[in-house]
């Protein structure tokens, strides 16, 4: 678990790094204050100053990454040694998918890539909803979900997202202590068709894991379903968040016609397992 001083220092670090390059860092904020250990978490003080930090964010086999320096402290290996102490326990803990994270449009972060054995994998698009008028949302039900959907979740989970079966059953269960985190199945005449998820945080609801079954696509559940969300989210003041995959066509322009609004581009790379446990 993180302590006070350990979070208030990967803000203020965040903050800095952000700033500088006018970037978003994508530093899951919904699973660093769910933290039940310390193993995951890599730091470098400058007495009580946070000057490097890097974090390793399990989902089911694979494991991502995602770190930053303080600018004037960079080119001095700080991240590399951060890096290497990570892959020890990514070997310990058995991981079998390695992906570095990194926004978009980060000089820093590229630099630093181009001198790693890694190779571009996919993008993501963090997006936010603006204001939009919502249509109605009839013939949808969405309930939370409860300990029985568990089969229903992970195997659309493994569906859409192209896991295995034992890596969504692995992810599910990681979830289950998320105390900010609401999970909704979408149902039409009584069965269910979908799922999404809720994290909300401070000044933030995050959305995840939206999916709706093969032979109800395209039909406009998802697109209702959305937008029951979002009306259930907007007496929050949050700022409703999602990310999705820049190749995902269909999913792009369903989040659009709802209101959600391209921001930062979220790049990832694969690292070869073998260079990892080399």
């Amino acid at each position: 678990m993180l302590t006070a001083k350990q979070i208030k220092g990967i803000q203020q670090l965040q903050q800095q790094c952000e700033q500088y390059e006018t970037i978003e860092l994508k530093l899951n904020w919904e699973m660093l204050r769910e933290r039940k250990e310390d193993s995951l978490d890599f730091f470098i003080w400058n007495e009580d100053e946070l000057i490097g930090y890097l974090a390793l964010y399990g989902f089911g086999s694979t494991v991502e990454v995602c770190g930053m320096v303080k600018p004037e402290e960079r080119r001095n290996g700080h991240f590399s040694n951060l890096w290497i102490q990570a892959q020890q326990v990514i070997v310990d803990k058995g991981f079998q998918k390695v992906l570095f994270n990194a926004p978009g449009t980060s000089e820093s972060a590229k630099g630093w890539m181009s001198d790693q054995p890694c190779d571009y994998s996919f993008s993501e698009f963090h997006m936010h909803w603006h204001q939009k008028e919502l249509a109605e949302t009839e013939n949808i039900v969405l309930r939370e979900a409860t300990p029985e959907d568990k089969a229903f979740e992970t195997t659309l989970d493994a569906d859409a997202f192209f896991l295995s079966l034992e890596d969504a059953e692995s992810y599910y269960n990681e979830r289950l202590s998320r105390e900010r985190e609401c999970r909704y199945i979408i149902e039409v005449d009584e069965t269910p068709i979908g799922k999404i998820r809720v994290m909300r945080n401070l000044d933030e609801s995050y959305l995840s894991g939206f999916a709706v079954i093969s032979e109800c696509r395209g039909k406009g559940y998802g697109g209702k379903a959305l937008q029951w969300i979002v009306k259930q989210e907007l007496p929050t003041g949050n700022i409703i968040k999602l990310d999705v995959e820049t190749q995902n066509d269909n999913a792009l322009k369903l989040y659009e016609r709802i209101g959600f609004v391209q921001q930062e581009r979220q790049d990832y790379y694969d690292v070869p397992l073998a260079l990892v446990t080399k």
